[in-house]
């Protein structure tokens, strides 16, 4: 096993590739163990080609299952060879947009008891024995309830895998916790950008209009993982029943681009900051540590 060892908690598939996928590339590629867990199939995700829309939710979980082989594609992209379900393919199902009436389906994964769902997760790290972990804030990053959900759950396994009173195997105690972040100066500059390109994706007209994105004092890190940008875009592509690629911009379901980036960006929410770059913000999740 390597030394080096990180985990990464997302709650569908293609959330790897969006928020972190960069990161990973760059890690896997320097022979970090990279292992990312994902808590649902991404049941109620919105197909976006004509030709896919027969797999859009339904009872025999036809998009769930073909979003398996899409995320085995992404994960491929970049570089990552290990790869969980938690609880195992199917266990909690995708909880839909806050406040849709999927959230009330007696198996989604905002319904889940998180408890029994850090219990999933507890073994998992004390397996692999990640020193960093990274997952989303408790805000979810945007809100959604399934990230809302990731971040509870990965944040009480954090805590029940170093408790050698806890279940059964060896306590490991992580390190770092780190939730993915997005820093509001950059959604400014990127809109700037979106401005004076030619895209066919509808362009947002102010940073305000923004569900997501934080102050940018609340930014600890940043991955600089440019070199490994086309690993993501290709991991991006692989998803493409929710997404839609015009380079250097992607877009979901809503037609609204974005900016698909190669410098990453994360908060520090467990463990010790390590050494700083000038601008005081560390430039890798391992940072300060041997």
């Amino acid at each position: 096993m390597s030394e080096r060892r990180i985990l990464f908690v997302h709650a569908h598939p293609d959330d790897e590739s969006i928020g972190t996928g960069a990161t990973m590339a760059k890690y896997a590629a320097e022979g970090v163990q990279v292992s990312l867990v994902t808590c649902t199939l991404g049941e109620e995700g919105e197909v976006i080609p004509d030709e896919l829309r027969h797999l859009a939710a339904d009872k025999e979980n036809r998009l769930g299952e073909f979003r398996t082989g899409e995320l085995a594609e992404a994960c491929g992209a970049l570089g990552v060879r290990d790869h969980h379900y938690l609880g195992g393919p199917g266990r909690w199902r995708d909880s839909g947009m806050m406040g849709a009436p999927s959230n009330d389906h007696p198996r989604c994964f905002w319904r889940a008891d998180a408890e029994e769902a850090a219990a999933e997760l507890v073994p998992l790290i004390r397996e692999l024995r990640p020193q960093v972990i990274v997952t989303y804030d408790d805000r979810g990053y945007y809100g959604h309830p399934d990230h809302i959900q990731a971040h509870r759950v990965t944040r009480r396994a954090y805590e029940l895998a170093a408790d050698p009173g806890y279940g059964e195997g060896e306590p490991w105690r992580v390190a770092k916790l780190y939730a993915t972040a997005m820093p509001r100066s950059v959604l400014v500059r990127s809109i700037a950008v979106m401005a004076a390109s030619e895209t066919p994706f509808e362009r947002v007209s102010g940073v305000d209009e923004l569900t997501y994105g934080v102050p940018d004092e609340e930014v600890t890190t940043v991955v600089d993982a440019r070199d490994h940008l086309r690993a993501k875009i290709d991991a991006l592509r692989a998803h493409r029943t929710q997404i839609v690629v015009a380079e250097p911009f992607f877009a979901l379901s809503n037609n609204v681009g974005q900016q698909a980036f190669g410098v990453e960006y994360y908060t520090l929410i467990e463990g010790e900051r390590g050494p700083s770059a000038a601008d005081g913000r560390e430039t890798d999740l391992f940072s300060g540590l041997s």
